[in-house]
């Protein structure tokens, strides 16, 4: 018997009930994605969603500002701030991403062994920052971020350029890995040159690279360019000079300053021994000073024209006023001061062009030393010059409230006192502004620079017209002449006082010349000083003067200042000297 089929039969209302179940399921989705997309009220809606995907994707990046530019008076480079790239990691993320292969890829790439990269991630294991290469050209930066390595990015920075190189390296000075100047003119306009740094959103991928910029928070502001008052031409002049006479001469150390007498403002500074600021790695802490503004000497003979000048003011001395030399020694209380011989007669310009011990001693005896001091503070001796370079000396003017005949004559040429190059250069400039005294500038000055007159003009003209004698054909700074132009100027060889004190040292000199040019209408101070001259001749006017010739008659050529000693028979016999030294008849 067959069995009987039945047939179910599902109610229609249990059918429809399903089918709207099933149909709202879609409107419940699209409600409930609308909650967290777009309504902004819910705890875990649009606001909340869209601040976690921005913390995971979007940062605030810094925008480095770029250091001002440093420039000669010309507009030369002497200092400017290229982009490069620097490379960092976060640790915490390479753990949990970067492959072993990832990171030997990156040891080889940044040319390190990978033992050490690996110890430096496990030292920082728990950062998410850390260096792996500072400060690399953006080319080679670029090359190892496309490695595609999780946890390395790259951040731009700039990095500070020395076109100039040694040349100018003391007065510029340098930038740390940061930017920020530790030396020279970079460390004392420091707050002038440095920019101030601005601020971005972007959008950074997972490798930690920008992918988009989003807004702009705050632009970078540059630096401001600074303009040196240095002539560059004039500066390489200097130097090349003054590397040339150390080297012949094996000296410990030297400096020659250039300034524009017009105006005040230094056209060369030049020191030795110096360094490259584009590669510090072997840098010597005796390289970095600028040792004609932070080192001292006793200027010795070089002051004798101010004592010349102090004699003319006091009435009791006239440029004809003639002084007996004889024997060629004068004892003075416990000390004798003698001549290199017996020059007898000897008029003002004599004492000078001889440099005698005996006839300045006789001037300076005859004087207030109380006068002669507050004359010497006139020209600027004793006091910071006020240039703002770092770590500038005043030297030392010392102040007796009683003076004894030896250190009386002493003081007269230039010993119980002490001045840098620079000093000596600005007093100088005063003989050569006719007793008008500029302060002295290291940067460009735009305007006319403030004066004082310190010293009557016609007593100045007459103490140039002795310091020309002293560089005349009898003189003792007769090397330092420039065929072409009138030179006046005074030599100094000086002892240096022993390292411990107690005297001075019988074997170890500092040569000095000091001198101006042309001397009708100087244009021109230059000081040169060479110190412990170890090879051959230690005399100023030997080791120094030649320096001086060389340097200024360039610097005289470079500005196109009008010849005013046009010597016929001794450009001939200069002319002659070359040719023969070539081996030409």
């Amino acid at each position: 018997m067959a069995k009987k089929t039945v047939k179910h039969v599902i109610p229609r209302w249990r059918y429809y009930f399903v089918m709207l179940i099933l149909a709202s399921l879609p409107v419940l989705v699209a409600v409930k994605i609308a909650q967290l997309q777009i309504m902004p009220s819910e705890e875990h809606g649009r606001d909340f969603l869209k601040h976690q995907g921005d913390a995971r994707s979007i940062r605030k990046e810094e925008i480095p500002a770029h250091r001002g530019l440093i420039t000669d008076r010309n507009g030369e480079p002497l200092a400017i701030s290229t982009p490069v790239t620097t490379l960092i990691a976060n640790p915490q993320r390479m753990q949990k991403s970067a492959s072993a292969a990832d990171i030997e890829k990156l040891a080889a790439a940044l040319g390190i062994p990978l033992s050490q990269l690996q110890s430096r991630l496990k030292r920082y294991r728990n950062k998410s920052f850390m260096y792996l290469a500072r400060q690399l050209p953006t080319p080679e930066a670029e090359r190892i971020l496309d490695l595609g390595i999780s946890g390395v990015s790259g951040r731009q920075e700039y990095k500070r350029f020395y076109p100039a190189g040694e040349v100018t390296a003391q007065l510029v000075g340098f930038t740390d890995i940061n930017d920020s100047g530790q030396e020279g003119m970079e460390l004392a306009y420091n707050a002038f040159l440095a920019g101030e740094s601005g601020s971005k959103k972007v959008v950074k991928d997972l490798a930690g690279r920008v992918i988009k910029d989003i807004a702009l928070i705050k632009p970078a502001s540059p630096g401001n360019s600074l303009k040196l008052s240095i002539d560059l031409r004039v500066q390489y002049a200097a130097y090349r000079a003054l590397k040339a006479a150390m080297q012949k001469h094996q000296a410990k150390s030297g400096s020659v300053v250039v300034l524009d007498v017009q105006t005040g403002e230094v056209l060369a500074m030049a020191n030795q021994p110096s360094f490259n600021p584009n590669d510090r790695s072997n840098l010597r802490p005796e390289s970095i000073r600028n040792r004609a503004v932070t080192d001292i000497m006793e200027p010795g003979s070089t002051v004798k024209p101010f004592t010349m000048l102090a004699a003319l003011e006091s009435g009791k001395f006239e440029p004809e006023s003639v002084i007996n030399t004889s024997p060629g020694y004068l004892k003075v209380s416990y000390k004798t001061f003698v001549d290199y011989r017996d020059y007898g007669q000897l008029d003002m310009a004599g004492v000078l062009t001889k440099s005698s011990q005996v006839g300045t001693t006789k001037i300076a005896l005859a004087l207030n030393p109380d006068t002669t001091r507050e004359l010497f503070e006139r020209m600027g001796f004793g006091e910071v010059i006020g240039s703002g370079f770092p770590a500038e000396t005043a030297g030392s003017l010392p102040a007796y409230r009683k003076w004894d005949p030896v250190t009386q004559a002493t003081f007269a040429f230039g010993h119980g006192l002490s001045a840098s190059s620079l000093q000596l250069a600005r007093a100088y400039s005063v003989l050569a502004n006719d007793g008008i005294r500029y302060e002295v500038s290291m940067t460009a000055i735009e305007s006319a620079p403030e004066s004082i007159q310190v010293v009557d003009s016609q007593l100045v003209k007459s103490v140039r017209t002795m310091l020309e004698t002293a560089v005349g054909d009898t003189g003792t700074g007769k090397r330092a002449m420039i065929d072409g132009y009138s030179v006046g100027g005074k030599t100094g060889t000086v002892h240096k006082v022993k390292a411990g004190g107690g005297g001075y040292d019988s074997d170890r000199y500092m040569s000095v010349f000091a001198g101006l040019s042309p001397v009708e209408n100087p244009r021109l101070v230059t000081v040169v000083v060479i110190d412990e001259p170890r090879e051959g001749d230690y005399f100023g006017g030997l080791v120094a003067a030649p320096v001086f010739s060389e340097v200024t008659g360039n610097a005289l050529r470079l500005l196109q200042v009008t010849p005013d000693n046009m010597d016929v028979n001794r450009n001939i016999a200069s002319v002659k000297a070359v040719m023969a030294k070539r081996g030409n008849p």
